[in-house]
C-alpha cells in the first residue's frame, strides 16, 4: 500500500454527524479533533479563528469532539453540552463559549452557557 493510499484509509469521511463551517466544495478542509479542557486546543482556537477570517469560503472546518478525559475532568461534559447546543442547532455557539471560557467547565457553568444560549 502506498503512503497515499494509507493516509486515505485513516482518513475518516466528513459526514452529517460532523460539525461543519463552510461549503462542501471549498478546496480546503480542516479537520479538528478537540477537547474543550485541553490547554493546547485552547491556544490553537484564536489561530482557527484566524485561519477561518484569512482563508473565508476557500475553508471547510470541521470539529470533532475528543474529550481526554483521564487528563482533563471536565472535557466529556464540554463536549456532552456542545453536542447538546448542536441538536438545538447552536453547537458553534457552544463550541466557541467553551473555548473562550476554557477555565470554566464544571457542570455549573455547562448549565449556566446552556441557559444563555436558550
Amino acid at each position: 500500500m502506498s503512503k497515499r493510499e494509507t493516509q486515505a484509509a485513516l482518513t475518516l469521511p466528513i459526514g452529517e454527524r460532523d460539525h461543519i463551517l463552510g461549503s462542501g466544495d471549498a478546496p480546503v478542509t480542516l479537520v479538528e479533533y478537540g477537547d474543550f479542557e485541553c490547554p493546547h486546543c485552547g491556544r490553537a482556537y484564536p489561530i482557527v479563528k484566524q485561519i477561518q477570517r484569512r482563508l473565508g469560503r476557500r475553508l471547510r472546518f470541521v470539529f470533532r469532539n475528543f474529550p481526554l478525559r483521564e487528563s482533563h475532568p471536565h472535557s466529556e461534559h464540554a463536549a456532552e453540552a456542545a453536542e447538546a447546543a448542536g441538536a438545538q442547532g447552536k453547537f458553534w455557539e457552544m463550541h466557541d463559549r467553551l473555548f473562550e471560557r476554557q477555565f470554566a467547565l464544571d457542570d455549573d457553568y455547562l448549565v449556566e452557557y446552556a441557559g444563555d444560549l436558550g
